[in-house]
């Protein structure tokens, strides 16, 4: 059953809470919701099989963290707030995806983050430099232009994937969603503001930078650019593909290392 808690900005947080230990929390990236998302919940519970506490939650507004507003950058690091006084004041955060960029903010601001597990960062691009298709991202959200926004969102993704999702019942739904998509898109931004040497280079925390087994090519560079820039941090490859981990080897991974980090 879900939990809730609330943020210093009023925002409502749904989120799952499993298991005994140092704490962990799964920061989505774009469009994922615990109803939409079996993998991530499935590698909570086996994590915390492992004896550690596991958080799973909803971002917001999207699934039960309803919310209303500019949803930033600001809100998200909030709810990540809210969620680590919840796991007892500290805890590590798994991001995925665009959510490794939230995650990486919130080591970089000092906020009580024990450890960084970063599966798939998209953080190098072969077309435009992220700032500028983050711009227009936004440009396009202000508008309220929001199937334009997810089009341009998803525009260096796969284009299968923009396909499917149209073809897809929920797809209205997921334009509606789009407006959450703020935060990973202020977030990726700021990662595209400075070199990451400079960006990352204060978080003094355990890092391991994952990629799947069958990763995308543009993703590499990305890894090597988070490890290169943060002292101690290491890289891995798991088993996964299209983007997503397999989340039996993904939770005695994440157990092992936020115990050895705690």
């Amino acid at each position: 059953m879900s939990e809730f808690t609330t943020t210093k900005f009023g925002d409502t947080v749904a989120y799952d809470r499993r298991g005994t230990g140092p704490g962990l929390i799964f920061v989505a990236g774009a469009g994922p919701y615990r109803a939409t998302d079996p993998w991530t919940t499935v590698t909570a519970e086996g994590a915390a099989r492992h004896g550690i506490t596991t958080i799973v939650y909803d971002r917001r507004g999207r699934g039960e963290s309803t919310a209303t507003g500019a949803l930033g950058l600001d809100r998200e690091l909030a709810a990540i707030g809210a969620l680590i006084d919840v796991a007892g004041g500290r805890a590590a955060l798994c991001g995925h995806s665009s959510g490794c960029a939230i995650a990486l903010a919130a080591a970089a601001q000092g906020m009580p983050v024990t450890a960084l597990a970063l599966w798939e960062a998209p953080l190098h691009s072969n077309a435009d430099p992220i700032g500028v298709w983050a711009a227009e991202f936004l440009r396009l959200l202000d508008a309220d232009a929001l199937e334009s926004a997810l089009t341009h969102y998803m525009k260096d993704m796969p284009p299968e994937w923009l396909e499917s999702a149209r073809r897809s019942p929920e797809f209205p739904q997921m334009v509606a969603q789009v407006v959450s998509y703020r935060a990973d898109a202020e977030a990726m931004a700021w990662t595209d503001s400075a070199p990451h040497t400079e960006l990352f280079g204060g978080i003094r925390v355990p890092t391991l930078v994952m990629l799947g087994d069958s990763t995308f090519a543009t993703l590499v560079p990305a890894a090597d650019s988070i490890v290169g820039a943060i002292a101690g941090a290491a890289q891995k490859r798991m088993p996964g593909a299209n983007h997503m981990w397999d989340p039996e080897p993904m939770a005695a991974e994440l157990a092992a290392f936020v115990d050895a980090a705690s």
